[in-house]
Order: C-alpha cells, then structure tokens, then sequence
C-alpha cells in the first residue's frame, strides 16, 4: 500500500494520521454518492493496525469511561496466569469485550480490569514440574511459605505476551491494574459475597 499523508478529523476535531490515509477506512471514492468502493489491494490487517493505534494515540478507552455515569457491573472469569493465550482465551474475549461495549453506548460507565486467576493446579504443575516435586511429603520439605513464594512468583510470567495479544484483537480493558485472585483483598471480597448470600439464607444443604 502506497504511503499517504493525509489525515481524517474524528467529530471531536481529533486528526489521525500516518502512513495510512482515511483512503485506509473508505477504500475509494464513492459511487452514486452513498457506497465506497473496495481497493483491490487493500490490506486489512494494516487497517486493525492503525485503528488500534488510534485509540491508544487518542485513549479512546479511557475517554468511554464516566464515574458519573450510572454504572453497569460486568463481572467475567480471568484466565490461569500460566500459560499463553489461544482460541478459547480469544473467543470468550470478544463475548467479554461486546458485552460491555454494548452497555457503554446504553449510556453506562463500565469499568472493567483484566485480571489472573492464581488459584489451583496449573500453578502448582508448574512449580512441581520444575522442582520435581511429586508428593505433599516434598512440599513440606521444602517449606509451605517457600511453595507458596514460588507459586506467586510465577503469576506475571506472560503478562506481556497476554498484553499483546488482547490489544491486537482490539478489546477494551484495564491491564495495567490487573487484580490477582491470591490477593487477600479478592479473597476477603469473596467470603464476604458467600456470607450475604448465608445470611439471606441462600446457602444451604439439601437433605439426603
């Protein structure tokens, strides 16, 4: 694709510019003054580029966000801080950036923050792979704080990859204060969901 200089002016004044002209966005000149025609050499990956670079340049995200807006609360599963995006991760990422984009232009402020599930086995695979460590008898030899201490350490080891892939898909969500689910805070905020539900007596053992 030919370089072009030219620039497109958003409703707000805002110019985006670059390498790519809005000849990127509308392909050609209009027929019969409503349809755009389609270059035969368009390249679309290049138009996600610069869309994506607009919005970070512009911080079109950050521009959706209003605390004064009425507030819809979008709650969403984070994925195990121990491996590497792949379809799954991608295709309910854009089912979790839909929703709340949907409910922005209803006029809402949705916050949303990316964050990492540190809970479970995948972590403790990790470090029991790495340390050979194959039986409860070898954890307590090692120490449980020094497992535990390892096992955290491992948590932001693909942020970057993970932040790189979710921009390039084009979703919309805060993952530079990500919460974690090992912080005691998360933790704390989960009892205490359980105990309202136990005290509206939501909670409970069916009979046998």
């Amino acid at each position: 694709m030919s370089e072009n200089k030219s620039e497109t002016s958003n409703t707000k004044g805002s110019k985006l510019s670059g390498t790519h002209s809005s000849e990127v966005f509308r392909g050609g000149k209009p027929q019969n003054g409503i349809y755009f025609s389609v270059k035969p050499d368009i390249h679309l990956a290049a138009q996600e580029e610069v869309v994506l670079q607009f919005w970070a340049d512009q911080k079109i995200f950050e521009k959706t966000m209003d605390s004064e807006k009425k507030t819809y609360s979008f709650y969403d599963a984070p994925p195990f801080a121990t491996g590497l995006p792949h379809y799954g991760h991608l295709l309910a990422g854009v089912l979790k950036d839909v929703v709340p984009r949907y409910w922005t232009m209803k006029g809402y402020n949705v916050p949303r923050r990316f964050g990492w599930d540190c809970h479970g086995l995948p972590v403790e695979y990790e470090i029991n792979k790495a340390h050979k460590i194959e039986s409860r008898k070898d954890v307590l030899n090692m120490g449980v704080a020094e497992y535990n201490s390892l096992c955290r350490g491992i948590v932001k080891r693909y942020s970057q990859e993970w932040k790189t892939t979710v921009r390039r898909v084009g979703r919309w969500v805060d993952m530079e204060n990500p919460y974690f689910t090992m912080d005691v805070s998360f933790m704390q905020s989960v009892w205490w969901v359980f105990q309202q539900l136990f005290e509206k007596g939501l909670i409970y053992e069916p009979s046998p």
